[in-house]
C-alpha cells in the first residue's frame, strides 16, 4: 500500500511541494493551469527495485515499473502498451541524408503514443476509487482513455473540439465512451474539463495537468535508452513531435534518468518539432514571444494554441543541448509519404512531423549529417486517412483489360503476344 520511490509532487514555478499520494493536478498558488506539477522520485529506491537487465528484451512499459508512480498494491490496467521496436530505416535515411531509425509507437494498443500515459491514468483512477474519468483530445488520448477505461471497467467520459477527425472519434464510441463534441478549439474543450473534473470529481487524464501522465510517457526514453544500449550506441537526436509538449519532456526524463543511473553512457539532444500552424512552444523556446492561440496545421493531434506543458518542453530541450523547429503542412504530408514508401511506416500526420522536422534540421545545419536521429512515430496513419488523401495522388481507375497496364507501364502488346 506504498508508493515510497515517489517523494512528492513540485511545482514547475514556485517549487512548492504537495503530497502525492492525494488526486492532485496543479498548483494553487498559481491561476488557472500554470502550475504544473512535477513528479520527484527517490532514485536508490528505484535502482534499488528495478531489475537492470538492459537486454533489449520488452514486453511493455511495465517492465519499468519500478519508475512508475503507482502504489505497489495498485490493480494495473494494461493492453500491452509500451515494447515498441526501434527500427533501422536505410531508405529513410538515404532520403533524409542522415542516419535514421524509427520508432514506431503506432504499433501500441490503441494506435498511439497516448497509451503509455491511458495505462496510469486508468490505474491511478481506479486505486483512487474514481468511477469515471475523463479527458479532452482532438481524437488520440480520447480514444486512448476510452480503451483504458474499459478495460479497467470505467466510465469514460471525453471531450473533443467539433472539427476532430471523424475516424479517430469511432475508435472511442466503440469503446464504449461518451463523446461530447464541443462547438469550439481543442483548447476550448480543454478548459471544460477541466471545469467538469473540479465540478463532478472525475478523474482527469490530461496529460499537460495530470503530473502522473508525463510519467507513464517517459516509458519511451527508458526503452530508447535501453534499445540504444544494446546496439551500443546513443544516438546523437531524438525528434518528437510537440502538441502540448508533454511527450518531449517525458521522453528526456526517461532517458536522462537511465544516464544518471549509470544504464547507457550518454543521452541525446531532443529535437522539438511543431507545425507551422501552432508554435507556441517553439516560439517560447526561441523567445519569440507571445504566440497566436489559434493553432491551424493538418496534424490535428499537435494543434494546440495554448500548450499546458511548455515549461517542461523547454527545459528538456535546453537540459539536452537541443532545438526546436518549425515545418509548414505540406513538409509534414511529404514526410507521410515518404516514411511509408520507404519504410512501409504509416503515420498520422503528426506522427510524420518528426520526419519532416529531421529533413529541416538537416537542411539548416542543425543536424550534422554524420549525427544519427531516432524519429519517434506517435500515431498509426489510419487514425487520419483525410491526411492521406491529401498526400497522395489517389487511384488510377482502368477498363478491366490488360491495355490500360500497358499504357501505363509498357511491356509485351497483348495485340502481338504470341502472333509468331
Amino acid at each position: 500500500m506504498t508508493m515510497d520511490h515517489v517523494e512528492t509532487l513540485e511545482c514547475t514555478l514556485c517549487e512548492a511541494e504537495y503530497d502525492p499520494d492525494q488526486v492532485m493536478y496543479t498548483c494553487p498558488e498559481h491561476e488557472g493551469v500554470a502550475g504544473i506539477l512535477e513528479v520527484i522520485y527517490d532514485y536508490d529506491a528505484i535502482n534499488d527495485a528495478f531489475d537492470a537487465d538492459v537486454d533489449g528484451v520488452i514486453d511493455s512499459q511495465w517492465k519499468y515499473e519500478a519508475f512508475l508512480p503507482v502504489h505497489d498494491d495498485a490493480e494495473v490496467v494494461t493492453l500491452g502498451e509500451g515494447g515498441t521496436d526501434l527500427f533501422d530505416a536505410p531508405h529513410l535515411s538515404d532520403a533524409l541524408g542522415v542516419e535514421t531509425l524509427v520508432k514506431d509507437d503506432g504499433r501500441n494498443p490503441t494506435g498511439c503514443f497516448k497509451d503509455r500515459a491511458s495505462s496510469i491514468a486508468v490505474t491511478k483512477a481506479k486505486r483512487a476509487g474514481r468511477d469515471v474519468v475523463t479527458c479532452a483530445s482532438t481524437g488520440n488520448a480520447a480514444a486512448s482513455l476510452a480503451g483504458y477505461a474499459a478495460r479497467g471497467g470505467l466510465d469514460c467520459r471525453i471531450f473533443v473540439p467539433g472539427d476532430a477527425p471523424e475516424g479517430k472519434l469511432a475508435q472511442p464510441l466503440v469503446y464504449g465512451a461518451d463523446v461530447l463534441a464541443v462547438e469550439g478549439s481543442y483548447d476550448e474543450a480543454y478548459d471544460l474539463s477541466v471545469d467538469v473534473t473540479d465540478a463532478y470529481g472525475w478523474y482527469n487524464r490530461n496529460a499537460a495537468i495530470n503530473p502522473f501522465q508525463v510519467e507513464g510517457k517517459r516509458t519511451v526514453g527508458h526503452e530508447l535508452a535501453e534499445q540504444s544500449a544494446v546496439r551500443g550506441e546513443v544516438p546523437d537526436w531524438i525528434a518528437f513531435s510537440m502538441g502540448d509538449g508533454c511527450t518531449t519532456a517525458g521522453a528526456w526524463k526517461g532517458f536522462r534518468e537511465f544516464h544518471e543511473l549509470g544504464y547507457v553512457d550518454d543521452t541525446p539532444k531532443m529535437l522539438g518539432v511543431q507545425a507551422e500552424g501552432a508554435s507556441a512552444i517553439h516560439d517560447a523556446f526561441h523567445e519569440h514571444g507571445d504566440a497566436d492561440e489559434v493553432a491551424e496545421t493538418v496534424a490535428d493531434s499537435i494543434a494546440v494554441g495554448r500548450p499546458r506543458n511548455t515549461v517542461k518542453a523547454c527545459r528538456a530541450l535546453e537540459e539536452s543541448d537541443g532545438t526546436a523547429v518549425l515545418v509548414d503542412d505540406e513538409a509534414i504530408l511529404d514526410a507521410e509519404t515518404l516514411l511509408g514508401r520507404t519504410e512501409g511506416i504509416y503515420a498520422e500526420p503528426a506522427g510524420a512531423a518528426a520526419v519532416a522536422g529531421v529533413r529541416q534540421a538537416v537542411a539548416e545545419g542543425v543536424i550534422d549529417r554524420d549525427e544519427t536521429v531516432v524519429v519517434n512515430s506517435t500515431g498509426f496513419g489510419l487514425k487520419d486517412t483525410a491526411g492521406a488523401q491529401r498526400a497522395t495522388e489517389g487511384v488510377t481507375p482502368i477498363d478491366p483489360r490488360i491495355e490500360e497496364v500497358s499504357a501505363l507501364y509498357g511491356g509485351p502488346d497483348p495485340a502481338t503476344e504470341g502472333a509468331e
